[in-house]
């Protein structure tokens, strides 16, 4: 099964067209106000009526409320939700309501971690598997770290599942190689400064996803 890609925390049209040309799958669009990559509803709108429906708009969230979820599916045309940090209750309340498809990410940096994938199998209805970023750190993702692959060695996924975590095109295919992965996630991984998507660099990172 050929593995693909989302680009993650796009912001802008030109690196939108990047992450298209390049034969994304998936589109990262970002609502958590303290991320340099927080979209509002009038850029998100402005993004996603240039998305194809073939590729997948993705909402990312940090425990969002109703209202945030509201807007943000509305502006984005949003067809699955990103959940960081969010009780499996919650993702499973919010998958019932709105009728969309929901990603738990599950921060990893010992394999006690895997743990919460099981937590969130009756909720979402897939895992991105994350490295865990540091406990002061102000967001729960995209700051390039990574964790150790060998930990999903033998794992078994109770769900589909992606992998993220400090992803760029120089060991994108190692990982597809060790992991199985059939869908990565990047974000600071094609990143010139936090937020700043480069074009040449999604280019070069979904070139070696199809490699």
């Amino acid at each position: 099964m050929p593995t693909t890609a989302k680009i993650c925390g796009l912001t802008t049209i030109e690196t939108l067209d990047a992450a298209l040309a390049g034969g994304a799958s998936h589109v990262g669009l970002n609502f958590f106000p303290p991320s340099p990559r927080n979209l509002s509803a009038d850029q998100a709108r402005m993004l996603a009526a240039r998305t194809p429906d073939r590729v997948h708009r993705v909402g990312v969230f940090v425990d969002p409320d109703d209202a945030l979820l509201d807007m943000a599916i509305a502006a984005g045309r949003l067809d699955i939700l990103q959940f960081h940090k969010t009780a499996p209750a919650r993702i499973a309340e919010v998958a019932r309501r709105t009728g969309l498809a929901t990603w738990a990410a599950i921060a990893i940096k010992t394999r006690a971690d895997l743990d919460h994938a099981r937590d969130v199998a009756g909720a979402a209805s897939a895992i991105l598997y994350d490295a865990k970023t540091p406990d002061n750190a102000a967001l729960p993702g995209g700051m390039g770290v990574r964790f150790d692959w060998s930990l999903l060695d033998g794992f078994r996924h109770p769900l589909p599942w992606a992998l993220s975590g400090g992803l760029d095109a120089d060991n994108v295919a190692e990982a597809i190689a060790r992991t199985g992965a059939t869908l990565v996630d990047v974000s600071s991984g094609v990143e010139t400064a936090p937020g700043v998507k480069d074009v040449d660099k999604i280019a070069a990172f979904l070139k070696a996803v199809r490699r």
